[in-house]
């Protein structure tokens, strides 16, 4: 069953395993946004890992959906939460773990996380 997230840019498949936990790990290695306070680019690296229940995140979708944030204005924290809850929203997974690194801008980095793991989920392997 495909399913869209409400920003109609994210999609999902059927979990193919859905009997077995495993970890799904993605790299987005040229995340864009706009400084919010100067309109200067800023330059990220995502991470996604993830032990998905019903469904799994479709790859094409999730490059066009962070594409879609390279002419926004954004505070790192604020995006990587938004990001965060869209990826929630869509696939309710057992574990999720997402976080940005952003690039160096005034001598600082910044590096966001969240991380989310259902109550009533007992892996069967170690994660994390």
């Amino acid at each position: 069953m495909k399913q869209k997230s409400s920003n109609n840019l994210l999609e999902t498949f059927d979990n193919p395993n859905i009997d077995h936990d495993f970890l799904i790990k993605i790299k987005i290695p040229e995340f864009t946004c706009l400084c919010p306070m100067t309109g200067q680019p800023d330059f990220a690296k995502m991470y996604l890992e993830y032990v998905p229940d019903r469904f799994c995140v479709e790859l094409k979708s999730l490059k066009l959906y962070m594409a879609s944030y390279r002419e926004e204005g954004a505070y790192h924290e604020a995006v990587t939460g938004k990001i965060y809850e869209h990826l929630m929203e869509l696939l309710s997974p057992r574990y999720l773990y997402f976080k940005s690194k952003f690039n160096v801008r005034g001598g600082i980095y910044t590096d966001v996380e969240f991380t989310h793991r259902n109550s009533n989920w007992k892996p069967k392997n170690k994660i994390k």
